[in-house]
């Protein structure tokens, strides 16, 4: 019997992958590896590894989810060491717990290593800190995309229970997602980042007020992969940049 590591690649910068994530990479015998993990992360692998892509498009998945299951557990049935690589971070969003489960219940043993998750990652390197001491001390990680058939994110209850939202695989519903936290409270004046390719050389950031974030979004061709944060610690951005101009001047 082999054994299946479920791990997290990290939010696309390469050096954002922790040791213990490297170490399992390196021994793996085969990497089943999503659309959104960095590719040098690849080549850490031993040259005898397989590497199967199970890349999930918007709206077009190259692998179905059951597939992906079936394959864990037939590599590792064989007494392979497989490593199911993720974007970020495997629990958050990544259908992670799905996977654990559904391989543990072949008695097949599974370990996971956690990631850092865009949601942190991607406003750090755009100069904004998810908490502040000024600007808020609460935050919550949210989807904007929900599975066929499951209850919508309950933006009424979001919209004024925490300082900061961050909003993953929202692009497509940005608009109506911005117009629903105002209709349930959010100030329409509240400052909004949309982050495309967080954390990578591609990285683009723009920002807005929340009420015409959707259009600014449009406007500069913003595109997926990206995280939106809707909060005041979005002012953080100006400030920092503002300050790192006046050294550059002095």
């Amino acid at each position: 019997m082999g054994a299946v590591y479920i791990v997290g690649a990290g939010p696309g910068d390469p050096e954002l992958i922790t040791v213990k994530a490297l170490k399992a990479i390196r021994k793996a015998d085969v990497i089943l590896y999503d659309r959104l993990v960095n590719k040098e992360l690849l080549d850490e692998a031993k040259p005898s590894a397989v590497r199967v892509f199970c890349g999930k498009f918007p709206g077009n998945h190259v692998m179905t989810q059951d597939r992906i299951n079936r394959l864990l557990v037939k590599f590792a049935s064989k007494g392979k060491c497989v490593v199911r690589l993720k974007g970020g971070d495997p629990f958050v969003f990544g259908r992670g717990g799905e996977e654990a489960a559904y391989v543990k219940g072949f008695g097949i043993p599974v370990q996971v290593i956690p990631g850092i998750t865009a949601g942190i990652a991607a406003p750090a390197y755009a100069d904004i800190p998810i908490t502040h001491r000024e600007y808020g001390n609460s935050f919550a990680v949210v989807t904007g995309h929900q599975m066929d058939g499951k209850k919508e994110t309950d933006w009424a209850q979001l919209a004024t229970s925490v300082d900061t939202l961050v909003v993953y695989m929202g692009m497509k519903n940005l608009a109506g997602i911005a117009e629903a936290l105002i209709q349930h409270g959010r100030d329409e004046s509240m400052m909004a980042a949309v982050i495309e390719h967080g954390t990578t050389d591609a990285q683009r950031v723009v920002t807005a007020p929340l009420k015409s974030i959707a259009a600014e979004a449009k406007k500069q061709a913003i595109g997926n992969p990206a995280v939106i944060v809707v909060g005041d610690v979005v002012n953080c951005r100006k400030q920092m940049q503002r300050e790192m101009a006046a050294v550059a001047a002095y």
